[in-house]
């Protein structure tokens, strides 16, 4: 017989921590890592170096961590990005932690490009991107967001999700960007809802000339049908958010706008 008021076995925490430098002419410089997070250098021909992280405890839950690092020298370059897209499970205790640093010297160029962050009914995940970068450094980050499994028709009522993004630029704040979503946030409605969208994905750039690129960038964007997208640009910058009720036409429009903006293929590991 079960003894119902025996206390629940402790569960095994995921600890990852990976991270890399890259130096001048694409040479990794630095590699570490440790528990289940790895970072991946394949073999590449003709293109910027690409570090590929993941997470071998296949997914994360209450109470695990990952902390990814990338580092691009002065004058150098390179793409990071995941293996394949993050799930986040049902939380029993506590929050799954997620951070990332990025760190970009002068003229370096980095383009951040994780695939998407799949959130599963009662999960609670705490996320936060931080940047350092040269003012003449150039910058693309992606962040993806899908509320739930719809090929299992899964429809999210209870999470607890924070997402923090925030880029230094030349020692000055240039962006800070907070979300939070819960329970009441899954159903509202109108320009301060989710509207029905289930994937949510918001690309930046960083650069000189940036704006420059603003009007190739709106030219491949959606104009109707599923996906929802816009963009602007000021300052040295552009932010392109997109939404829909589905994960794939979403990734693809994501897609057509990461080759547009960053002038260059998709990291050799997305599948499309």
């Amino acid at each position: 017989m079960f003894d119902e008021a025996a206390p629940l076995a402790q569960m095994q925490r995921v600890d990852g921590r990976a991270g890399a430098v890259i130096g001048a002419g694409g040479r990794l410089k630095r590699l570490w890592q440790q528990g289940s997070g790895k970072a991946m250098l394949p073999r590449m021909h003709g293109r910027a170096p690409e570090v590929v992280f993941l997470n071998t405890a296949g997914g994360l839950t209450g109470g695990d961590r990952l902390d990814y690092t990338l580092e691009v020298a002065a004058g150098a370059a390179a793409v990071g990005t995941t293996q394949t897209a993050e799930r986040a499970y049902l939380s029993r205790e506590g929050s799954a932690q997620v951070t990332t640093r990025l760190t970009l010297g002068a003229g370096a160029r980095l383009h951040w490009l994780p695939q998407e962050v799949i959130v599963f009914e009662g999960a609670a995940l705490d996320r936060r991107l931080s940047v350092e970068m040269c003012g003449d450094a150039e910058l693309v980050t992606l962040e993806t967001l899908v509320l739930g499994r719809a090929a299992m028709g899964e429809r999210l009522s209870q999470i607890a999700l924070t997402d923090r993004r925030e880029v230094i630029r030349d020692g000055r704040v240039a962006m800070v960007e907070a979300i939070r979503l819960g329970p009441d946030d899954l159903t509202r409605t109108g320009a301060a809802g989710l509207s029905g969208a289930i994937a949510l994905s918001t690309l930046t750039l960083f650069a000189p000339d940036a704006v420059d690129r603003l009007d190739r960038l709106r030219a491949v964007l959606p104009a109707d049908g599923p996906v929802r997208a816009a963009a602007s640009g000021w300052e040295g910058r552009i932010v392109a958010r997109f939404m829909g009720a589905e994960a794939y036409p979403v990734r693809k429009a994501v897609a057509r706008a990461v080759e547009t903006l960053t002038e260059g293929p998709l990291p050799r590991v997305w599948q499309m």
